[in-house]
């Protein structure tokens, strides 16, 4: 089992389902802590699995993702840290809780009636479905008489067999695989590598795996909405009524909607034509300038992950790409952008990506202050598709709409109205094609999330 002392609430996604049994003797049982020694030892532990939606480890510091995320910040609540334990399984992870070898288990469990009988658990603070996901042109199971047909292998232990055997009451030809695991991502690896037709995964993980694989099609779903909660040691005095008020608090101020948002809303619809073009100019372009954007993105306070993912939203990593305005090269420069950060030849990769990411970095700071977090990353990626000036006058409209104007969320809907003359000719600025910007950022916030996700 890997451990991880954790920092403040970091960042990307959660893990899945979970274990029934084991045949091997349970192990030895410690004395549980208490609520006032988690306290005066200053640490939370954290039983989770890794996966793209709970725990992505990375190899030049701590771990992050959404339930890192979530775990720092009830932590924090606590006074203390977060030290997590990354179990290699699920019946793993629920051993070592009983075995009191951590206090909460963080791993996007599903809380199912048999796991209810066993487990205490947090209240709820996400939703999701179970869907099959099979292979394009593959097998593709629609209907429920046609499981049987399908080679399934799902995650050991996992709520998905829980789904497969009440399926199996009435389709009883159906028969499945299992692997052991902590994520569903192998086995959604494995279905596009041919190796078995299908398997489950939970919606959030099967969205996230179809723009990596954009082969994987959901055939459908296998269940309605299903609740998710941490599991947690009941023999700690407190522990369940700390988790009750502080989830009540994270949902009614809107922390858990945020890490929502950060990790898991930053898709949009589902293009299968994008995704795919987005994965093999990933494979055949994106080599030939890696090292580029790294270049640049250690002397600025910007990932490569986005300069990379802006250079592909601005020109598809095209270093001759021009536009009928007359901007060109990978980060697409106009002329004048070009000469006021100093470069002469918009077309070389090297001098466009040094120029579009100090542009980028001037813009960034150029936002008012007020504008803080991620808000102030997306405000200078949408100053530099639609011009500073533009957005200050979607600042001002929304101050006159009454809306938030340092809030991303209130000048995406904000934006679009600096096409309407009700409203552009009472600004400074004029006319903008203001639904530009708003997928603008959208479709860099996603690309970004797949270049960060490629190594996982």
């Amino acid at each position: 089992m890997k451990t991880w002392p954790s920092r403040a609430v970091s960042l990307l996604l959660l893990a899945l389902a979970l274990p029934v049994g084991c045949s091997e003797p349970p192990p030895p049982v410690r004395d549980p802590d208490t609520l006032a020694t988690i306290r005066e030892r200053g640490e939370l532990v954290v039983l989770t699995l890794a996966g793209p939606t709970s725990l992505i480890e990375n190899e030049d510091g701590p771990p992050s993702g959404y339930e890192v995320d979530l775990a720092n910040a009830f932590a924090a609540s606590l006074g203390v840290t977060a030290r997590f334990e990354v179990a290699a399984s699920l019946p793993d992870l629920f051993d070592a809780l009983a075995a009191g070898d951590g206090h909460v288990a963080a791993a996007g469990l599903t809380l199912t009636p048999e796991r209810s009988e066993r487990l205490a658990f947090s209240p709820v603070y996400k939703s999701v479905t179970e869907q099959l996901v099979c292979r394009r042109g593959g097998v593709n199971p629609t209907r429920l008489e046609r499981l049987p047909d399908a080679d399934i292998v799902v995650l050991e232990g996992s709520s998905y067999e829980e789904t497969l055997r009440a399926i199996g009451v009435t389709h009883t030809a159906l028969r499945w695989r299992t692997r052991p695991g902590g994520s569903a991502m192998p086995l959604l690896e494995a279905v596009d590598d041919g190796q078995a037709d299908c398997t489950i995964a939970d919606s959030h993980l099967a969205d996230f795996a179809r723009r990596r694989h954009p082969e994987l099609i959901v055939a459908r779903n296998l269940t309605g909405e299903q609740p998710l909660a941490w599991a947690y040691d009941a023999r700690i005095d407190g522990l369940g009524e700390a988790l009750s008020a502080w989830f009540a608090t994270a949902h009614a101020d809107g922390l858990l909607e945020a890490l929502d948002e950060t990790w898991f809303g930053r898709f949009g619809d589902y293009d299968y034509v994008d995704v795919a073009r987005f994965v093999r100019r990933v494979e055949n372009r994106l080599p030939r300038y890696r090292r580029l954007f790294e270049a640049a993105a250690d002397e600025l306070p910007f990932e490569w992950e986005l300069l990379a993912a802006q250079a592909y939203q601005e020109s598809h990593w095209d270093p001759d790409a021009v536009s009928a305005t007359g901007v060109r090269g990978l980060m697409m420069l106009t002329l004048s952008t070009a000469e006021r950060v100093g470069i002469d030849d918009r077309t070389d990769p090297e001098q466009s990506i040094v120029g579009g990411a100090a542009y980028l970095d001037d813009l960034y700071e150029r936002v008012p202050d007020s504008v803080t977090g991620p808000d102030r990353l997306w405000f200078a990626l949408a100053a530099y598709n639609v011009g500073m000036g533009h957005m200050y006058d979607a600042r001002r409209l929304a101050e006159r709409l009454g809306r938030d104007k340092d809030s991303w969320d209130d000048l995406a809907e904000i934006l679009p109205l600096l096409s309407d003359p009700a409203h552009y000719s009472t600004l400074r600025y004029g006319y903008a094609r203001g639904h530009e910007p708003v997928r603008y950022v959208a479709k860099i916030r996603e690309y970004r999330a797949l270049l960060a996700a490629q190594d996982l």
